[in-house]
């Protein structure tokens, strides 16, 4: 019985902590990037653990597509031509919904990070590998990948990010005189 109100007070307390970080993306990011760093860093001077690392990036590419898909997107049916979004004027507007929020993206890539640093002090699991090959295999994957989203982004005309996009200033409405 103990035992389970351990485990209550410790998810309030977790579930406190992400409700008082979830507004400060910046911060955040900041934090995982300095983190990131922090394990790149030591895997560089320990000249070791190359496999985790790999296994690291391709968790987070893998999140990455996850974040710039939308949720309605079907692209392993390319072929079928059947666009998702609307591609009409007539189409009823249908908001960018990704199929991973930023806040899971963040979340998800911080605790695989910690879970990454915390793997590089465990000698067992440093598996002797030419790191070269990783590297190599990383950067085709990667450009294969990104290669087939771009090209789906193109084909649906889409842009998951809010650079480049028109904003409305609030209160003000176009043909309206106050």
């Amino acid at each position: 019985m103990e035992e389970s109100g351990f485990k209550e007070r410790l998810r309030i307390y977790i579930q406190t902590y992400v409700d008082r970080i979830t507004p400060h993306m910046k911060k955040r990011w900041l934090i995982t990037s300095i983190l990131l760093f922090f394990f790149f860093q030591r895997v560089i001077s320990l000249k070791g653990y190359y496999v985790i690392a790999y296994c690291l990036s391709i968790y987070i590419l893998n999140l990455f597509l996850r974040f710039l898909t939308p949720i309605m997107s079907d692209m392993e049916d390319e072929e079928s031509d059947n666009p998702v979004l609307p591609m009409r004027e007539s189409n009823e507007f249908k908001p960018f919904l990704r199929k991973l929020n930023e806040f899971s993206f963040w979340k998800n890539t911080f605790i695989g990070t910690v879970i990454s640093v915390y793997c590089t002090f465990i000698e067992s699991l440093d598996i002797e590998v030419f790191w070269p090959v990783l590297v190599v295999y990383f950067i085709i994957l990667f450009v294969a990948t990104m290669r087939r989203q771009i090209a789906h982004m193109y084909k649906h005309g889409y842009i998951p990010f809010d650079f480049g996009k028109t904003t409305y200033q609030s209160g003000k409405l176009r043909g309206r005189e106050d």
